[in-house]
This record gives structure tokens, sequence and C-alpha cells, in this order.
């Protein structure tokens, strides 16, 4: 038998691939090889340290449930303090030996005759494994739009997924391009430094009160010597998320009166932040809420009532060396320009890598010719031995540790059914793939994308096919349950 290099490679050191090697080192896998593009750990939260980073779901939720993190600052924590508890994570586990940075995975093939992967790397060199998991996350491709005339621009340009640390908008004429989720964080910072700030949005977006606070040194004394303490208050956060997720958007056929006084509490917040009515209107979107992700902000809409602040909804025409040009041919004169256009979902990250499995499949090509699907969001017909963490119907609830928590459990499982097969292949099959596809799609009838207005959203949360295949359509409870009780003949063993 051809020994490989690595038993598992795991492309990503995010908090996803992370979770990914605890679990496999669980199992008993130590020859495990972390390949990761950037030059530390920590994935977006290594990436993404513009001002004004901070979560968007509760500390206290946005963590591992198995190691929780007692020291948060604030229910709502800033982003650098991610990136330690990161840290953490990869020295407690003993994790950071498995790592290689600055590797940028380009390509992989299994080879069915050696039952082995290949996985070819951006330096010219392929190392062999047995198993292969993909943790590259969903938002970890930067998208910049292609405008006319971009090139031309000679001020200051900034992308929220490359800041320079330390940047001062002080006297600077700026525009910022976007108002997703990043832009929410962003724009207030820029706002309060700023000369002028020019906002070009194309879709707005529904933005609730965040009930945010420090938390204090007692409570944090509390939670660290009495762990039963966080995880309730763990528990309440998680119930309230669920109510929101589970009822406003995946039940909205149901459960339509909740969806609604949602939108009617972020209309409130909005007339409450910013009296002039036009420029409420501007804000307002006009699909349901719960078609893209909703954020969490006070500050937002406070600073489209400053007097150095202007909205443009109009739309990019073309650049100039010192300016942008709406579409109706207004001219704004900047000197830097931030990009806060989001990342490439549906076209670069599905899979992030060429992946080309058994029979010669190409995942890339396969989901694009007919559904973009995976078994339980996690494996593909086909692609024997391989595990994609960030995969169609894989994300659970609205924090990523849910998914990344589920996706554990189903790897506990599967591999403790092939050491007591004692195999080491496993391929989900067709069989079951398809009727999960299935279920998931039945079920995703009665959500908001279906049943609600979505149509002028631009959501992330829609492949190309038009589908919304992103979410998961059930319960966290629900979620956790399935992956530790799925059918164990869903898979072939060899």
């Amino acid at each position: 038998m051809v020994q490989p290099d690595h038993e598992v490679v795991i492309v990503g050191a995010g908090f996803g691939g992370m979770g990914g090697a605890i679990e496999l080192k669980r199992q008993g896998v130590e020859s495990i090889a972390i390949l990761e593009r950037e030059d530390d750990l920590g994935g977006t939260w290594h990436v993404n340290h513009y001002p004004g980073l901070a979560v968007d779901i509760a500390s206290v939720t946005y963590s591992y449930s198995f190691e929780p993190n007692p020291f948060w600052s604030r229910l709502f924590a800033p982003g650098a303090e991610l990136k330690r508890y990161a840290e953490h994570i990869a020295d407690k586990y003993d994790l950071k030996r498995h790592m290689e940075f600055g590797t940028s995975v380009e390509k992989a093939e299994w080879d069915e005759q050696s039952r082995l992967w290949t996985v070819y790397t951006a330096d010219g060199s392929s190392r062999t494994c047995r198993y292969y998991v993909t943790a590259t996350g969903f938002l970890s491709q930067p998208h910049v739009p292609d405008f006319p005339g971009l090139d031309s621009f000679e001020g200051k340009v900034l992308h929220t997924a490359d800041w320079e640390d330390g940047f001062d908008f002080t006297g600077r004429r700026v525009a910022i391009i976007g108002t997703g989720a990043t832009a929410v964080e962003l724009i207030p910072e820029a706002a309060r430094d700023a000369a002028h700030l020019t906002v070009f949005q194309r879709t707005p977006i529904w933005v609730v009160p965040k009930v945010d606070f420090p938390i204090p040194a007692a409570l944090q004394n509390l939670f660290a010597t009495v762990p039963l303490t966080q995880r309730t208050a763990r528990l309440v956060n998680t119930s309230l998320l669920e109510m929101l997720m589970v009822f406003g958007v995946l039940h909205f056929k149901q459960f339509k009166p909740g969806n609604k006084a949602a939108a009617l509490l972020a209309r409130a917040h909005l007339r409450a932040q910013v009296p002039d009515r036009a420029t409420r209107r501007a804000l307002t979107p006009d699909y349901d809420f719960g078609c893209k992700r909703p954020t969490f902000s006070n500050k937002y809409f406070r600073a489209y009532a400053r007097p150095n602040v202007t909205l443009e909804t109009g739309g990019i025409g073309h650049f100039e060396p010192d300016a942008i040009v709406s579409a109706d041919g207004t001219r704004h004169e900047i000197d830097t320009l931030v990009l806060a256009t989001g990342f490439d979902l549906w076209d670069t990250n599905f899979p992030a890598m060429t992946v080309i499995g058994r029979e010669g499949r190409n995942l890339g090509k396969w989901w694009r010719d007919n559904r973009f699907q995976a078994f339980e969001g996690i494996t593909v017909p086909r692609f024997p031995n391989f595990l994609s963490l960030n995969s169609p119907y894989s994300y659970s609830g609205l924090s990523y540790f849910t998914t990344i928590e589920a996706q554990m459990k189903h790897i506990a499982r599967l591999f403790g059914e092939m050491r007591r097969r004692k195999s080491e292949v496993f391929e989900v099959t067709d069989a079951a793939n398809d009727a999960f596809l299935d279920e998931v799609t039945e079920h995703l009838q009665s959500s908001v994308f279906y049943r609600g207005n979505c149509a002028t959203s631009r959501s992330y949360y829609f492949d190309p096919h038009g589908e919304a295949t992103l979410l998961r359509p059930n319960s966290t409870l629900t979620t956790l349950r399935e992956m530790d009780c799925y059918p164990l003949e869903s898979y072939s063993y060899r």
C-alpha cells in the first residue's frame, strides 16, 4: 500500500479548519497538514482588521461551545479579540505545528488506484494525503467590481479585506462603495473623521439595534469560576438567534407576522436616527427582512445625519483621476476610495480551487452544470475521502460555530464507523445525496427566500441557478441531532 505524505490535508487555518483538525485529532489522526494561503492563522479574523470590526453575533455564542472564553470585553467583541481567541485555540489544541502559512492550494485530484489525493500548491510542489478537507470559508475571496476607469484613479485605494493599519481618514474626501455588513461597521468610523464622505449604495441593508455593552470584570470572573453561568448566557442568546432565524427566515410562510415585526423594528430604528425623509426612504430595503443577512448597529444610520456625509444611490458611471462620476453625471471629487464590495461567493469560492474526484468529475463544473449540493452540507458523490466544510446547505443558524460543531459531529460519526469496519475510504452514495437534496429543497419552500420578496436583494444566499443553497433549513438542535445520527449506510466503505 502506498503511504501518503499526510493522512489529512486541511485547506484553511480559520475556525472551520481548526475545528476539523481538533475533531480529527480526537479520532486519532495525527499526520495532519493545515495549509493556509495567508501569513498567519485566524481566517477572516486575521485578514480583516478595518476600523470598527467586531462580531455581529454575541461573543458568548460566537465561539466553540467546548472552549468558552470567559474574558470577552464586550457582548459583541472587537475583531482583535477573535484573533487572540483563534491563537488560544491553536495553542491549546496543539495545532500550530500542523500549520504551513503562505501556502496556496490550486488543485486537488483523487487517484483511484492509490486511493489518495494529490494536492498541488502555487509554488509548483505537490503532496499526497488520504483525506482531503477544504475549510476555505464562505467569505474568503474579495470581490472587486470592474468599474469603468478604476485604473485611472490616482488617489488612495483600500479594500476592507486588505486594510492598511493606522490609516487616518482625517481631512480626506472619502468614497465608500458598498453598504453590506462590513460597510455598516466602517462607515461611522470614516464619517467621524473625514472632511467629506460619499457612500455609494447599490442595495440597502436591514439594520436593527445592537444591544451591546462592556462585560464587567466581575461577570467575566463569574464566567471563569462558574462555567454554568456562561453556558446559560450562551443558551439564552442562541435561543434568541434561533427564533429570529427559524421563525423569521426559514418558516416565513407560517410566521410571516414575526418577519414583518423584525422589519418594523428596523424601520423604527432608522426613523429614530435619520431625520431626513428622503434619506430614510433611500436607506429602506424594498425586499423582505432576511433575504440578505441583516446586521446590528447603533451608529450606522446616525452617520447619514451628519453634514459631511452624502448618500449616493444612482450608481457609478466611471472613475476619473480625482473623482467618481455617478450614473446621472454628478461628479464627486475624492482623494480616498474604500472598496467595501464584499466577497465573490459563488464564482470563485465553490470550490476555492480545482477539485477533481473519481471518474474525473470536476466539482466546480459539476455544481454549475447541475445543482449546488452536498450531503449534510459536507460530502459529495464521486469525491471519496473528501470533506468540504463550506458547502451548499452547510451553514446552520446565525453563528458559524454552530456549523463547525455540527460538522465535527458528522466527522466523528463517520470516522468511528470506518474504524469499526476497518476501512480507509468513504464515499457518500448517490441515493443518500439525492434524498438529502430533496429534503432541504422541500424545507426551503416555506422560507423567506421562496415565499417572500427577495427579487431586489442581490443576496449571496442565492447561487447562480437562483436557488437559496447556502443555508441548511433546520433549527440548530435539529442539525446537531441529524449530524449525530444520520444513517451510516449513507456511505459506501472500502
